[in-house]
């Protein structure tokens, strides 16, 4: 069985497909990125301030089902300029995690009109 996740607090989904779906402990979450929950607007123009924010999304998607980032297991992580920009989001990505951070698959990806875009899985323990 599954449930759906919905926050008001990150962004909506631009398209057919929700935040967030729980799935027995987990929760799987849609790629986000840098958009304004209230406004829908673009975030930042550099990919640090665009990672704050698409962080900022997911960390209020997991809330939902009362989770934080010490429960993410993996993430996939899509860069639109991927050797540019790699320590810059790097740096920020890793200041929302503590030790062992969950896996993570970064790649160079063609995205509409932002610099980030990451999903997660995490898992919540009984």
């Amino acid at each position: 069985m599954k449930k759906e996740l919905r926050t008001t607090e990150g962004a909506a989904p631009i398209g057919a497909y929700s935040q967030g779906i729980v799935v027995g402990d987990f929760v799987y979450t849609s790629g986000a990125g840098p958009l304004d929950p209230q406004t829908g607007e673009l975030v930042g123009d550099d990919v640090a301030a665009q990672t704050h924010r698409t962080m900022q999304n997911l960390g209020a998607i997991l809330a939902a089902h009362g989770l934080g980032f010490d429960d993410v297991v993996k993430a996939t992580v899509h860069l639109q300029h991927l050797k540019r920009d790699f320590a810059a989001f790097n740096e920020v990505y890793k200041s929302y995690f503590n030790q062992p951070y969950p896996v993570r698959t970064t790649v160079g990806s063609d995205l509409m009109d932002i610099l980030v875009e990451i999903d997660f899985v995490a898992y919540k323990s009984a």
